[in-house]
């Protein structure tokens, strides 16, 4: 594909797209509308707002990794993640692969110091110490696995059907005791910006992961450490953990999760220890947002891709297509790869001269759902990155659990085509179409009514939601909810209990025109006829003093359990609703800063990025910050408890 033209281009990009986390106010263009995942390209241009350490480190690291590393990582070398996925880093992560992971061999001949330097030229601010942040390590029977306590959850959707819907005997939290909720114990994560990483409940364990790439096997009690494993980069997918027979202590149970260079992991439960790891797929800008899932023996990955928002006019654009990896959940091995578009073509050049390929994109950034009866896996896909467009890209698909096979699809929006190049004033690689970028960001959800009927429920940023028939696709109904948009609208996830279903509204302001108003906050439809219940619009003045980033909208997923509905909020605040009328009914303002179980101190920020509070024995579990797409930082885990 003509890769050697690809050289200093992905670097130029960086310049182009998305230095705006904490710019004022943001463009369309600016925002980069949505990458997968909410992710933006970059936090800036290497060098740029660097502490002084930083700024000494970005000129040697500029000169080291332009004499070392450009050629693998600004050529399009497959396997090498790009830039601007490099750029999205920790430097103590990108320090700790050059050091002690994958990359250290090709580092060898490099000094600590150049190690450094490299690492905080990419990422752009300097190595943060723990600042008492770390974990104390666990003692006595706080430190040993309870093969009692099998997996609370099978996944990231609660249940196989990403209902998130919590037993009311699971979550032991309802309107009686509420009002009792009180901090029980917070964990801060060093150098980081954002927490996206849902957690797992197992063997008496919190499993997270972190910006940093690290992931924590936590006692849920007292939150010290019972070990901690270093993936390449950050973790920003859920955990999800294999089940196993309670009391069974032969069982060696995996955890899996993906990275944000598209790396999937499979990691020994009781011990941290490395069981396999592979790369989903070759290109570039690969990287994982939606949590694997697991069903059997198989383990189901959703691939993702930060392609989108690359904006230099020399770039060759564009050659992602997002798939499904199926594996062998034991060995790693793979059973298949459905991609959702063939290998994308020649479609001649740009007004720069550089080659343009298509149909490309349909990213899959999104957690499946998984269909026993069926024997069927389904999900949403985001729009093409180029032209021409086609009928799988902001559609809802059906594969065939063990064949991959497409059994239907559903498009709800045709030919959006969207890059990150749409809106700028060097605008050569936006294709004709220019969006409007309406992907499914939030999962589908296979939903069962009270009278037996079931149903395949979707949220897409456009603000719509859908029901369609399980076996066909068909269209039942649909209801416009928000006003969507470019990070709007149901953004990461629903849920459903009995014939209700739970709608999460984004939209924060975007500088575009809309025919209608934006509805930021959360809503109850019925799932039988796609009619409103209830409708709890936030008009709190929740934004006064947090500055430019905060919005009043959900953006994160919402979760279910007796009677409650509970969110987090991309104005720092985690709000629980009456599931019956609306009415928020508890409330705890995550952005201030708290005590660590290290010592130190944490503060959250906006939520989104497939986090969700989750409920468990009277204990109220759930992550904040967000630092994506112009929303609040934030580095805290916060534990809370009715008792």
């Amino acid at each position: 594909m003509g890769s050697l033209k690809r050289a200093s281009l992905l670097a130029g990009a960086i310049g182009l797209v998305l230095p705006l986390l904490s710019a004022p106010t943001l463009s369309a263009a600016q925002t980069g509308q949505n990458s997968p995942g909410g992710a933006p390209v970059t936090l800036g241009k290497p060098g740029q707002d660097f502490g002084p350490l930083a700024a000494q480190a970005g000129n040697r690291g500029a000169a080291v990794f332009k004499n070392v590393c450009a050629t693998c990582h600004e050529h399009g070398i497959a396997h090498a993640p790009a830039v601007t996925i490099l750029q999205l880093m920790t430097p103590a992560s990108i320090y700790r692969v050059l050091t002690t992971g994958p990359m250290q061999v090709q580092a060898s001949d490099l000094s600590d110091a150049d190690k450094k330097a490299v690492a905080q030229f990419l990422a752009g601010k300097n190595i943060a110490s723990d600042s008492g942040l770390a974990p104390p390590a666990c003692k006595g029977s706080a430190a040993v696995f309870d093969n009692r306590e099998p997996p609370v959850f099978p996944g990231w959707g609660v249940t196989l059907t990403n209902t998130r819907d919590i037993p009311a005997t699971t979550g032991g939290i309802d309107v009686g005791n509420v009002g009792r909720l009180k901090l029980k114990w917070a964990l801060g994560f060093a150098g980081a910006t954002r927490v996206r990483s849902h957690p797992a409940l197992a063997g008496g364990a919190i499993y997270i992961g972190s910006e940093s790439g690290t992931v924590y096997a936590l006692d849920r009690r007292a939150g010290c450490l019972r070990w901690e494993f270093h993936a390449s980069a950050e973790v920003r997918t859920g955990i999800v953990v294999a089940p196993w027979n309670a009391g069974d202590k032969s069982a060696r149970p995996l955890l899996y999760f993906g990275d944000i260079v598209g790396n999937v992991y499979a990691v020994d439960a009781e011990t941290g220890a490395q069981a396999w790891r592979d790369r989903v797929d070759p290109h570039p800008s690969t990287t994982i947002t939606g949590s694997p899932v697991l069903y059997g023996n198989r383990l189901y990955v959703p691939v993702s891709s930060l392609e989108e928002a690359i904006a230099d006019p020399r770039y060759e654009c564009c050659t992602f297509r997002g798939s499904i990896v199926a594996y062998d959940a034991l060995t790693g091995k793979r059973a298949w790869q459905s991609y959702m578009m063939a290998k994308p073509a020649p479609q001649g050049v740009n007004s720069s001269g550089a080659g343009r390929f298509g149909p490309s994109g349909a990213p899959i950034w999104n957690t499946p759902a998984i269909d026993e009866k069926r024997g069927v896996l389904y999900f949403g896909t985001g729009d093409n990155y180029s032209s021409p467009t086609n009928e799988i890209s902001d559609a809802i698909v059906a594969l065939d659990l063990k064949t991959g096979k497409f059994k239907w699809v559903y498009q709800a929006t045709a030919r959006d085509a969207w890059n990150g190049a749409c809106g700028l004033a060097v605008s050569t690689l936006c294709p004709k179409e220019d969006g409007p970028d309406f992907d499914f960001g939030a999962a589908a959800i296979l939903a069962t009514s009270s009278d037996g009927k079931q149903f395949v429920v979707a949220g897409q940023k456009s603000g719509w939601v859908y029901a369609l028939a399980p076996d066909t696709g068909k269209l039942i109904w649909k209801t416009k909810v928000g006003r969507g948009g470019i990070k709007a609208g149901v953004y990461f996830g629903m849920a459903v209990q009995g014939d209700k279903v739970f709608v999460p509204i984004s939209d924060p302001p975007d500088n575009r025109s809309y025919p209608e108003p934006a509805k930021p906050g959360l809503y109850a439809i019925d799932l039988r006829s796609g009619k409103f219940l209830w409708k709890a619009p936030n008009q709190e003045s929740t934004c006064q003093g947090r500055g430019p980033n905060c919005s009043l909208g959900i953006a994160a997923a919402a979760s279910v359990t007796d009677g409650l509905v509970l969110t987090g909020a991309s104005d720092g605040w985690l709000r629980i609703y009456d599931a019956n009328t609306g009415h928020v009914l508890w409330r705890f303002d995550t952005t201030k800063c708290v005590k660590t179980v290290g010592g130190g101190e944490a503060a959250g920020g906006s939520m989104g990025g497939g986090t969700s509070p989750i409920a468990y024995h009277g204990a109220l579990i759930v992550e904040s910050g967000y630092s994506f797409a112009g929303a609040m930082p934030g580095n805290v885990l916060l534990v809370f408890d009715t008792k």
